[in-house]
């Protein structure tokens, strides 16, 4: 996404939200109810200290030719979060994502792929499937109480 765009589609997501959505700012935490968006052209990454989750925002290399990458955030919060991880790979262009939601699969996470169907484009998520990256494949229109159902273990 680029660097101008992000800002302007976290104000516009927040407006038509239930949860509040902003641009993602370093040292943020990760809490219940924020919904943060990666800023265009930097990478957004999850660790753990001993408050909790947050977020770094940083630069470096293109990854998957994409910066912000999927991957970087996914596998991120796959050693950050482990088996509490739940992340979505949502419709999309190339490979960015597969790698990521595999790691947050072979952590313990619960991953999910949106379906062809509901998918304007299905290259992501059509690649997390093909890599048995994804626990569920939903429509879009599920996704959202998938994500946030109770799990067991």
């Amino acid at each position: 996404m680029p660097e101008v765009f992000t800002a302007h589609f976290a104000k516009r997501l927040d407006s038509e939200a239930a949860m509040e959505v902003r641009e993602a700012a370093d040292g943020d935490r990760v809490v219940s109810g924020l919904v943060l968006i990666a800023p265009g052209n930097r990478h957004l990454t999850v660790g753990r200290d001993t408050r909790g989750l947050y977020v770094s925002v940083t630069d470096g290399a293109l990854v998957s030719r994409h910066r912000p990458s999927v991957d970087v955030l996914f596998r991120s919060v796959a050693a950050a979060a482990k088996s509490t991880a739940a992340a979505a790979l949502l419709t999309g262009m190339g490979n960015d994502g597969a790698a990521g939601l595999l790691a947050i699969r072979e952590a313990g996470g619960l991953t999910i792929a949106q379906d062809e169907a509901s998918s304007v484009v299905f290259g992501m998520p059509k690649e997390a499937i093909l890599h048995n990256a994804a626990d569920l494949v939903l429509p879009l229109d599920e996704i959202g109480a998938a994500l946030t159902q109770p799990r067991r273990g």
